[in-house]
């Protein structure tokens, strides 16, 4: 099979898309991997996926640029070129560039599109060009769930929307993985406060719609008990024009929280050694989460998460640490699970889902199946010309022989005259006279 892949850029998280993975996977299984994205081709992203066998194009088609527009006749020549049997759009403004870049491509079969849709996104005009393909792929049940519900499709064929998790390469993050020495020594040279510390990891930047304001709650209700404890946020510590993270710095050192807060920085390249040395990771997302891609990369690595018991988060912790889903937007029960967990540990249990390996699988089932889709509708067109063809030959033979037929025939008159012919009766002179000559004839 050629497949073809449209992305906006590569600098998103590849755990969450797999987009090495499944590239070096199409090439090992002998097929053409074909990248079509807006980054540079020097960029050490790109250098790793022509490394690994992948052919790759630049075109810029950032998300929400009316420029990418620009770019309809450049992705109709790559796919004029290549001919790919499925193209699998990422993003949405690639979607709208493909499907208007197909309205004039000259190929012998119109490839079969697959899109994912990475998060809840609205269901308005801008989202069509992504949902208007042969399949959709969702990254978790909630997000199957919402598809459905705003397309009013809740009894849509599986073969149209089919929900494939996202995975965790677990070589990367292998169970009870331990920093090195070297890395917790530089850790603690540069911030010295956290040695000696009970860490919570809040393993994303601050915003509205993440749940830092939770933190709060905690360190003030758990800070007599534990004075150990600390919080760990994966963002900068200042953001000018930033009002949530204004917001929350204030409100932390109102209630002289301060002390308990660092702030690590939001472009780091060691977030497994952060998550496999936290002693809890906190999934506090207000709004409902799609991926929970940290949660999931921590429960890989053995550590304890606690988080809301909706959307994603539910979906992973359910099977792999319920004990770490908590009523939604209870702060009494969050420091409840928090407490527990740090009197007595209890770690999750290594596990074989959610991998790298079964996403990949399952994302080359459906190329797989939409090949053969097109396949047997091929065949089917075939068949039905050749069908259309024998049967008006058949007409054009039967035609000349019937003809001749016709010329043949001698009419018939309406009314023939047809004379009767009286026979004579027999006498006993006849009969006699009828004997003696056949007997003269006989030598």
């Amino acid at each position: 099979m050629k497949i073809m892949r449209l992305l906006s850029s590569l600098k998103h998280d590849e755990s969450e898309r797999g987009i090495f993975h499944l590239g070096r996977a199409l090439v090992k299984n002998g097929h053409t991997s074909i990248i079509v994205s807006s980054a540079d081709e020097n960029n050490d992203l790109v250098r790793r996926l022509k490394r690994d066998g992948n052919h790759y194009h630049q075109l810029y088609m950032n998300k929400k640029s009316w420029l990418s527009l620009l770019q309809v006749s450049s992705l109709r020549h790559l796919i004029e070129k290549y001919e790919p049997d499925v193209i699998h759009v990422h993003s949405r403004t690639p979607a709208w560039i493909l499907h208007l870049a197909l309205r004039r491509a000259r190929v012998k079969r119109l490839p079969k599109i697959v899109s994912t849709m990475y998060g809840f996104y609205p269901i308005n005009k801008y989202s069509q060009a992504l949902l208007n393909v042969d399949t959709i792929i969702t990254v978790s049940d909630s997000v199957t769930q919402y598809l459905k519900k705003g397309l009013r499709l809740e009894d849509a064929d599986p073969k149209v929307i089919t929900r494939i998790y996202r995975g965790i390469d677990t070589r990367r993050y292998p169970y009870r993985h331990n920093p090195s020495v070297y890395w917790l020594r530089h850790t603690f040279a540069e911030y010295p406060e956290l040695e000696h510390k009970k860490w919570l990891i809040f393993p994303t930047v601050i915003g509205n719609e993440y749940g830092q304001e939770w933190l709060i709650d905690i360190l003030g209700n758990l800070q007599e008990q534990f004075p150990n404890i600390h919080v760990i946020i994966m963002d900068d510590d200042y953001k000018d024009g930033d009002v949530a993270h204004e917001d929350f710095r204030q409100r932390s050192n109102s209630l002289g929280l301060a002390e308990r807060i660092t702030y690590v920085g939001s472009k780091r390249n060691d977030m497994r050694e952060w998550l496999s040395a936290a002693n809890i990771v906190m999934a506090l997302a207000n709004e409902p989460e799609s991926i929970g891609i940290n949660a999931l990369q921590a429960i890989h690595l053995g550590t304890p998460v606690i988080g809301w018991d909706q959307a994603a988060f539910s979906e992973i912790l359910q099977p792999l640490y319920p004990q770490g889903l908590v009523k939604k937007h209870n702060a009494s029960s969050l420091c409840k699970a928090v407490k527990n967990q740090l009197e007595s540990v209890t770690r999750p249990e290594m596990t074989n889902k959610f991998t790298m390996r079964e996403m990949i699988d399952k994302t080359l089932e459906a190329y797989q199946n939409l090949n053969d889709m097109a396949l047997a509708q091929e065949q089917a067109q075939a068949d039905a010309l050749a069908v259309r063809r024998i049967q008006k030959s058949l007409k054009k033979a039967a035609k000349p022989a019937l003809n001749v037929a016709v010329k043949n025939i001698e009419p018939v008159a309406k009314n023939p005259n047809i004379k009767l012919i009286k026979e004579k009766p027999k006498t006993a002179d006849t009969i006699d006279t009828t004997e003696k000559t056949e007997n003269n004839q006989q030598p």
